[in-house]
């Protein structure tokens, strides 16, 4: 999928919610038995009207060995079959020598033929660079995270008062470009957006934080906005397990029309859409 034709579905959807995909056994109904691909395609059936992207997080699959990671291959395909003006972001946080990232490249981009994979830089160049040639497909590198942790080392400074997530973010942008590359910045970080627009002004973030983590979409919206939206606002567990009865997808359904309904009045705001 092009940057423009995530652009034009952005507008046509009136919305930039990301779906995360993320099932928790324990926190499913009782009567699924545990099985991942029933409970996902409810919850991708409830909220398409409402999502440009949809996140599997791999985690949550592997976790179930073989079964789980067919669930995310059925998942995958499901979506591809039913819903392909949707975005397929597979959250691995991949990165790894050439070699090795070749190989991650290949089985996400051509064995499932996700669109968008979430990969960590921290191995350098050699680490991300194979993940860059297949066209249509897009690598979304960590830069700022939503997570407490962020603060052990990506925002710790060197002797000229740069913070790490500033040298990934300028080293980065060398690799790949608006058309290829996204990163993930946590909707936490509220006001830090302003700085990451100064250094990837053009590129699409990739936002998780909203909802159960508390980031603010109005602040994530203030300082991350660009001319193409540029942004991909990632809900969770606040939506697919807002319930745990037997009606988890009309309440994931409602959770996902609340959201989409704060980014129409975004979009209408800053003049995307009338």
């Amino acid at each position: 999928m092009t940057r423009e034709q995530l652009f034009k579905n952005i507008l046509l959807k009136r919305s930039f919610l990301c779906v995360g995909l993320d099932p928790d056994p324990d926190k499913m109904p009782a009567s699924l038995g545990g099985d991942l691909f029933a409970f996902n395609k409810a919850i991708i059936d409830a909220t398409a009207p409402h999502a440009i992207a949809f996140k599997p997080n791999l985690a949550f699959y592997e976790v179930a060995g073989v079964k789980g990671y067919q669930a995310f291959e059925d998942t995958v395909r499901y979506i591809r079959e039913n819903y392909p003006d949707v975005l397929v972001i597979a959250d691995a946080k991949r990165g790894d020598i050439g070699n090795t990232s070749r190989m991650y490249a290949r089985s996400f981009f051509e064995t499932l033929d996700v669109d968008a994979l979430t990969v960590a830089p921290y191995m350098g160049e050699d680490s991300i660079t194979p993940f860059m040639g297949y066209p249509g497909k897009w690598v979304v590198v960590l830069a700022l995270t939503s997570n407490k942790g962020s603060h052990d080392f990506q925002l710790t400074a060197d002797a000229t008062g740069t913070p790490l997530f500033e040298k990934v973010l300028t080293a980065t942008s060398g690799w790949g470009d608006k058309d290829n590359m996204m990163y993930v910045v946590g909707a936490t970080q509220g006001e830090m957006f302003k700085r990451i627009r100064e250094i990837a002004p053009d590129n699409f973030l990739l936002v998780p934080g909203v909802g159960a983590q508390g980031g603010s979409l109005e602040l994530v919206a203030k300082y991350g906005l660009n001319d193409h939206c540029g942004l991909i606002v990632n809900s969770s567990r606040g939506i697919i397990h807002a319930s745990n009865g037997d009606d988890f997808a009309d309440v994931a359904r409602a959770k996902a029309a609340d959201l989409n309904a704060q980014m129409e009045q975004i979009l209408k705001d800053y003049g995307f859409i009338s």
